[in-house]
């Protein structure tokens, strides 16, 4: 593998290139980062088909359910503004490291996103009992795709990433972002860390058309499901 120099806003030094060899959960993670569009399909298709244990009807779980998976798509919509169309890669091209926006607190918002989406449809239908189980297919799943991800990237970008992994958490930060030093021109002392301007929010919602798409497509489906 080699690294993206096509990226302006990424700085490789040869030196920090060493490749390990990767583990199981690595491996595993860099098959699922490359299907992770088709291996959710069978959660889609538990929510859109399954009528065991489907709750009562009840407008209190529907609310919270929609209002969950706005806030997934909300907080997609926030890292896909800051990171840009690298987000859609499924190659092991290189993005640049950001820690603006959602990034700060999250080295992986779109994927805490990705959950909360899944989680609200699960209520949303009415299947409460499933919620958890996504919440603990996914969680297995990206944790593998994350491992997969950051030994990439230790590997390309060495200690510029290894700073970066100090600064902000895999998961979550609740108590406000970390600083990075900075140069004598007031820039990260991170070399990948980007500096350029996040998207318009044209280019984000053109971006995000694929999720959004499947969004509606999902709650339409939906309202056919609980009204049969």
């Amino acid at each position: 593998m080699s690294p993206d120099f096509t990226n302006p806003r990424n700085t490789v030094k040869l030196t920090d290139f060493v490749e390990t060899a990767p583990d199981t959960t690595s491996s595993l993670g860099g098959w699922l980062f490359r299907h992770r569009t088709w291996v959710p399909l069978p959660v889609a298709l538990a929510i859109l088909t399954l009528r065991i244990g489907e709750a009562p009807p009840s407008t209190t779980w529907m609310v919270a359910g929609v209002l969950i998976t706005a806030a997934g798509e909300w907080l997609r919509l926030w890292g896909v503004h800051q990171i840009g169309t690298i987000s859609r890669t499924r190659t092991d091209r290189l993005g640049p490291l950001i820690d603006s926006g959602p990034f700060a607190y999250t080295r992986n918002p779109l994927y805490i996103g990705n959950i909360a989406l899944w989680i609200g449809f699960a209520l949303t239908a009415r299947l409460l009992w499933l919620a958890p189980a996504i919440l603990l297919l996914l969680g297995l799943e990206y944790h593998a795709i994350v491992r997969w991800e950051e030994r990439l990237l230790e590997s390309r970008l060495g200690a510029a990433y290894r700073d970066y992994a100090a600064r902000v958490p895999r998961w979550a930060r609740f108590r406000g972002a970390r600083k990075g030093r900075e140069d004598g021109k007031g820039r990260k002392d991170s070399v990948a860390v980007s500096a350029a301007p996040a998207f318009s929010a044209r280019d984000t919602l053109f971006s995000e058309r694929g999720t959004l798409i499947a969004i509606a497509a999902g709650y339409l489906l939906l309202w056919i499901k609980l009204r049969a």
